[in-house]
């Protein structure tokens, strides 16, 4: 199912940009899909800092063989040696346990974020170590679906904008703001396009 916004955000960004026109009419057939749990999705973030789809996903898999279901009680019962063994760095193993920590005494509440808004929740993420404001912002797309999320540190989003407004060119980030002020507030959705016009097929 896709978000519910989703048909009247693909209306208003087909009649303010014709670039996304094209790439809406192209790839229509797809549309943003929810990760679900959130700490999972986070954990899977974490792991992949900076690894390529396929090492981030041979890790993950490692981790759910050895450990079992991924989720607050069963991390924070590994130790960080275990959790090297499964391909992670020290740094990445302590953070996923804090993470998990954080799940397990409440001072991350999954359930309270749908009621926060995009800054709250950001705010509330990136004081975990090892989450950055990338990792909130993937975090806002794809777990809580947030309409207007602009991921302005990703290199996907970056790439695709020099491609198709700047002939290739780098852009920086005020005028990829300035160019991308017509998006809102459907940002996320217009973000999602520009990946897919760089890979076609999303990825989990």
């Amino acid at each position: 199912m896709s978000p519910a916004y989703w048909s009247q955000a693909l209306t208003a960004l087909s009649e303010r940009d014709t670039v996304l026109e094209t790439l809406i009419r192209q790839h229509r057939s797809r549309t943003l899909q929810p990760r679900g749990d959130a700490f999972v999705t986070l954990a899977r973030s974490i792991i992949g800092q900076q690894l390529s789809v396929k090492a981030a996903q041979s890790i993950w898999q490692r981790l759910h063989d050895n450990v079992g279901t991924i989720e607050p009680g069963a991390i924070v019962n590994t130790d960080v040696d275990q959790l090297r063994g499964q391909g992670l760095s020290a740094n990445k193993a302590a953070y996923l346990i804090e993470l998990a920590e954080r799940f397990l005494d409440g001072s991350l509440d999954a359930a309270k974020w749908h009621q926060c808004e995009d800054e709250e929740v950001i705010k509330e993420l990136t004081a975990v170590r090892g989450v950055g404001r990338w990792t909130a912002d993937m975090f806002l797309i794809f777990c809580l679906l947030r309409p207007n999320v602009l991921p302005l540190g990703d290199v996907g989003l970056q790439r695709a904008m020099r491609v198709h407004y700047n002939n290739g060119k780098p852009l920086s980030k005020l005028k990829i703001r300035r160019i991308t002020r017509q998006w809102e507030p459907w940002c996320t959705v217009a973000t999602w396009f520009m990946w897919r016009s760089l890979d076609a097929q999303p990825t989990a």
